[in-house]
């Protein structure tokens, strides 16, 4: 991969992912856009990339953008914000809404968080309605199929866990039907204006703010203040904050990444 091609692949992700594509990742984008240069025919990567400039295709673009997507996750990754949600906010939600407590998992990759969210809503007896969405259609078929390896599996789950809602197939674990039905997910780009009119009363969407470019920050941010009801909660990554990018959201105290609604955007909703 030559220097141009990175600096066009950077303004490719920046502009329709909002994703950071920083200089010393360029030889891990080579490695990731090896397999995709083969599975569509071309011998090599600075071929394909050739190829998609001159004559831009969009299925071969997302191929690409979704390739170089950071999709690592696990399951409960950062257990103390499960541990605030199974002990505090579902018992507490759960009373105040009389009905199921509606939960987005955005940015959800191949679906670790969503079935860990939703097993934390059934152990603890609470009815959910968990979405998830992710820009990588790899990933969102991945999770649909609820199949893991078993590094995967064990990777954020206890044994008990593992086996009260996974069963073996072959050499991997499938999530169990009941589990399966408690999370509908789709393929949804951040970025864009919602396409129905759903609000959350909690959003974990962690890992994916520190990946994007400055100036797609508030957009993103912006789009969750939307989506959440006013009394909700978001969680982010513990690293991550919403400060110089948006005053939609003010820290927990005493609960590192957990966000609630400033006293602002009530009044702006209004």
């Amino acid at each position: 991969m030559t220097p141009e091609d990175f600096d066009r692949l950077q303004a490719l992700l920046a502009s329709r992912a909002g994703y950071r594509l920083s200089r010393e990742r360029m030889q891990l984008a080579e490695h990731r856009l090896g397999p995709v240069a083969r599975r569509e025919g071309y011998h090599n990567v600075e071929a394909m990339l050739a190829s998609l400039w001159g004559r831009p295709v969009a299925s071969l673009g997302w191929g690409v953008i979704e390739a170089l997507l950071n999709s690592e996750t696990w399951f409960r990754r950062n257990r103390a914000a499960f541990e605030v949600l199974e002990r505090e906010l579902l018992p507490a939600l759960t009373a105040a809404r009389g009905g199921p407590v509606r939960i987005w998992s955005a940015g959800a990759g191949a679906g670790q968080e969503a079935y860990s969210l939703a097993i934390a809503a059934l152990e603890a007896g609470a009815r959910v309605e968990v979405v998830a969405t992710d820009l990588s259609r790899q990933a969102i078929e991945k999770a649909m199929s609820g199949l893991y390896s078993s590094f995967e599996i064990q990777r954020g789950l206890s044994a008990r866990t593992m086996l009260r809602w996974f069963e073996q197939v072959d050499d991997q674990w499938r999530a169990l039907p009941e589990l399966r039905a408690a999370i509908t997910f789709k393929r949804a780009n951040l970025l864009d204006q919602p396409g129905d009119e759903a609000r959350f009363d909690i959003i974990f969407c962690r890992h994916v703010l520190t990946d994007m470019t400055p100036e797609r920050r508030p957009r993103l941010l912006e789009g969750l203040e939307r989506r959440l009801v006013d009394d909700g909660c978001l969680f982010l990554g513990l690293d991550e904050r919403p400060d110089g990018d948006s005053v939609a959201f003010r820290p927990v105290a005493g609960r590192r990444g957990l966000y609630v609604k400033s006293p602002s955007a009530y009044r702006r909703a209004a």
